[in-house]
């Protein structure tokens, strides 16, 4: 999965299908890629479980598969906790100071 979301056009994709399902063509006039480049695009996304084909008569829909970046969102859970608390610590620590030199300053 980690490879899927490392090329920039593929995150761009998702950002795309995120909003709502989208046909192939559409895809193709949004990322400006060739339709061969931005289908060996999806067929990587497909391949890693982060979307999924929906036929619908004559076209091939994608979706994403929420399930693949719901394990993501839990494995970054405990690094966006930690980063949340060091920035808290920082907002407040930039407030002392800011209360410190207003002290400072008043007659």
């Amino acid at each position: 999965m980690w490879a899927a979301l490392a090329d920039p056009h593929r995150r761009v994709l998702l950002g795309l299908l995120r909003e709502r399902p989208r046909a192939v063509s559409e895809l193709v006039d949004a990322v400006e890629l060739s339709q061969p480049s931005t289908s060996k695009h999806l067929k990587v996304l497909r391949e890693a479980g982060l979307v999924r084909v929906v036929p619908q008569a004559q076209r091939r829909v994608y979706e994403i598969d929420p399930r693949p970046l719901e394990a993501l969102d839990a494995w970054l859970a405990p690094y966006r906790r930690m980063w949340s608390d060091s920035l808290d610590a920082l907002g407040r620590r930039l407030e002392d100071s800011d209360v410190d030199r207003d002290a400072e300053e008043t007659p």
